[in-house]
């Protein structure tokens, strides 16, 4: 029993020192490396960029009043149509003390014209009506008459659109009321019902009341770097996503190039513009964020394969072919356009030639390809 389990033991150990022997042997024995296998086939490629920008409108205006004042009632708000020449807001006036005690005293001034004016006229007529003053006179002293009274009309008109923002003779078109000066949709509206607004002047801006837009004319506005720029031209198709609507897609044409480089993030960009194309059905939100994608250059029909395909050796560009013997012959290219993925092959492979790709780490029995 003994001798038994004395051979047990020598068995056991024979087979750990074997199995340690071939486990060595193996790991010993040099490594076959393994490839993906890529073929070349005949495709379309194109190289792209994408441009960062956002939809704005392409006539956008600020409505100003046109005198000083205060906002007495508003008749529109952000999100509603207007119509050219469609009230937006009533004003208030704040007359200014120095212009309105300028108007009185024009209008004082007037009256004692109008006055003297009307004296002398009565006693022209007098004189005329014996015969004792030509005609010549008469017209002169009447032709006086009719001028004190216009200039006492005008200066009470003046003084009433110092004072009230509006006179008698020109109600229709009352400088109190707001109007808007494009057909389009309200983007905003900065001021409330209280809030004082100053007309726009030398000295000022002025107060904006709202912004009008018309939102049927869209445009984008992007900037592109200077490397890129040199292959655009106006005319030129693009596709524009929006971040908030991303399963929409519109079609757009570029339609400016600016001139001028500006500098961005410490690169050289130039604007560009382009007219975007979008459907009565879809509604476009102002300042939406936007990628516009862009075509630079294009080949169809031509042969191509993965760049990882590609090795580089003294300038030059190979890829190694498959052969019929299952080995790889190491061949020489010419390269053409690079979609950044595939890359164009003008001379060295035929369609079909099957090419050496990336290589394959084992892990687990899986096969990765190698990075």
């Amino acid at each position: 029993m003994k001798r038994f389990f004395k051979y047990i033991v020598f068995v056991l150990i024979a087979a750990v020192i074997i199995g340690t022997f071939a486990m060595l042997y193996k790991n010993s024995r040099p490594k076959v490396d393994k490839y993906q296998e890529l073929t070349a086939v005949r495709t379309d490629i194109a190289k792209t960029t994408v441009i960062t920008g956002k939809i704005t409108p392409r006539n956008e205006v600020n409505v100003k009043p046109q005198i000083n004042g205060i906002i007495a009632e508003l008749m529109k708000e952000a999100g509603q149509h207007v119509q050219k020449d469609e009230v937006i807001a009533r004003l208030t006036v704040i007359p200014d003390m120095t212009s309105l005690s300028s108007a009185q005293s024009r209008v004082r001034l007037s009256e004692i014209n109008l006055k003297q004016a009307q004296v002398n006229y009565d006693r022209e007529k007098a004189l005329f009506d014996k015969n004792l003053v030509s005609a010549e006179e008469m017209d002169q002293v009447k032709q006086a008459l009719a001028q004190a009274k216009e200039e006492k009309s005008a200066a009470q008109d003046a003084l009433e659109v110092i004072r009230d923002g509006v006179s008698k003779s020109n109600k229709a078109s009352t400088s109190t009321l707001v109007r808007s000066t494009i057909t389009g949709l309200i983007l905003d509206v900065p001021v409330k019902v209280g809030n004082s607004v100053i007309q726009a002047n030398t000295m000022n801006d002025g107060t904006t009341v709202a912004t009008v837009a018309d939102m049927n004319d869209l445009i984008f506005d992007g900037n592109i770097d200077e490397t890129e720029v040199g292959t655009l031209v106006e005319g030129m198709p693009l596709t524009i996503t929006i971040g908030a609507l991303s399963d929409l897609r519109f079609d757009a044409t570029l339609e400016y190039i600016s001139p001028k480089a500006v500098e961005n993030n410490g690169a050289n960009q130039f604007e560009v513009k382009a007219a975007v194309n979008v459907s009565s059905d879809k509604t476009i939100r102002s300042g939406y964020s936007a990628n516009a994608e862009i075509t630079l250059e294009s080949v169809k029909g031509v042969i191509g394969i993965p760049e990882s395909a590609l090795d580089f050796n003294d300038e030059k560009t190979f890829v190694y072919v498959k052969t019929a013997d299952g080995t790889y012959e190491k061949r020489e290219i010419e390269t053409g356009l690079s979609d950044g993925l595939n890359i164009e092959v003008k001379s060295g492979l035929a369609e079909g030639d099957i090419v050496r790709g990336p290589k394959i780490i084992p892990d687990d029995d899986n096969n990765k390809v190698a990075s």
